[in-house]
């Protein structure tokens, strides 16, 4: 497991439980030493308790020796940099599996396709995790449902039996790109209703944020070629009302910031370091349904908030405004 985040650790600590010998690579020695030290990994999970299965290093080398399964588990935007130390060391065959939920800005890759062309990954060896993924109500075993995508079936069965806990049921579909649009696209709209909820705007709102944000999203993820079945499941709706819903998401809780007047620096900064996903996601979104013409208001209003400086009033104004059209 490569990358020693809340939800890394939380998926390291799945396998664990799942009956698997697992090594958490960590970028920093002091994350890796406290884990061998305490069994927590204190500064993203802090609390939980990680099974004896689990062992921590920061040496790259180590955590890949003779593994049979890689998971990736660092923010989307730093995915290129950090192949390049990564691919070398990866053994050639097994299962890569992305827990990135991001596209690439400037490019428009979805992860899967920065993993294979950077890391050198035959396309049917990139396994997507997504759906209902809040990293600690997982870690506290709390039961969730998830989905692993694979345009390889097998290789998708292969890693679900692998990590299929009593706590932690995946399933397996194999549109990659279904699975990546929704899982990138729900941070958005998360922002979206967390600026709504810090603007008391009430359950009406953020309802008509969800389910209007969800169309939006399934109709880029269709014209790239997904199906429109997986907007409907736990990669879709499953994901999106989990992250849109819950205070223990940091895109929501950070719409919620510049709902309240913090600017954008100051409420980043205000997650201590941990990576609200939907900050970049809106750009890198936008750019991509530009790309294809394809029209996504609530995506738009996001990035005009974060980026343009538009007032997270008069966002939800400029939506309202639009003009009238059938569903």
């Amino acid at each position: 497991m490569l990358g020693a985040g809340s939800w890394g650790t939380t998926y390291a600590k799945v396998l664990a439980d799942a009956g698997r010998d697992v090594v958490l690579w960590a970028r920093r020695e002091s994350v890796a030493a406290g884990i061998r030290a305490s069994r927590t990994n204190e500064a993203y999970l802090r609390g939980i308790v990680l099974p004896d299965n689990l062992y921590a290093t920061s040496d790259v080398d180590e955590a890949l020796d003779g593994v049979d399964a890689v998971a990736l588990g660092v923010p989307s935007q730093s995915m290129r940099e950090n192949l390049t130390v990564f691919r070398d060391s990866i053994p050639v065959g097994v299962p890569v599996i992305s827990l990135a939920k991001g596209v690439e800005i400037g490019t428009g890759l979805r992860m899967s396709e920065v993993i294979s062309r950077v890391g050198h990954i035959e396309e049917p060896r990139v396994v997507v995790l997504t759906g209902p993924n809040l990293a600690v109500e997982i870690a506290q075993n709390r039961p969730t449902a998830s989905v692993l995508a694979c345009v390889d079936h097998a290789i998708a069965v292969q890693v679900q039996k692998a990590c299929a806990t009593g706590y932690f049921r995946p399933y397996t579909i194999t549109d990659v790109i279904g699975a990546e649009i929704a899982g990138t696209g729900k941070n958005v709209i998360a922002l979206a209703c967390g600026i709504a909820d810090g603007l008391q705007l009430g359950l009406n709102t953020a309802a008509s944020l969800m389910t209007r944000g969800l169309n939006e999203l399934s109709r880029l993820g269709q014209a790239l070629g997904a199906d429109p079945a997986t907007f409907a499941g736990l990669a879709g709706l499953g994901d999106l009302v989990a992250t849109c819903s819950s205070p223990l998401s940091r895109n929501r809780t950070l719409g919620g910031r510049l709902a309240v007047g913090m600017g954008l620096d100051a409420a980043v900064a205000a997650a201590g370091g941990q990576v609200a996903e939907g900050v970049v996601s809106c750009r890198s979104m936008r750019d991509l349904a530009h790309r294809h013409g394809i029209d996504m208001p609530i995506t738009e209003a996001v990035f005009n908030v974060c980026y343009r400086h538009m007032a997270p009033a008069d966002m939800i104004r400029s939506l309202m405004d639009r003009p009238h059209t059938p569903e």
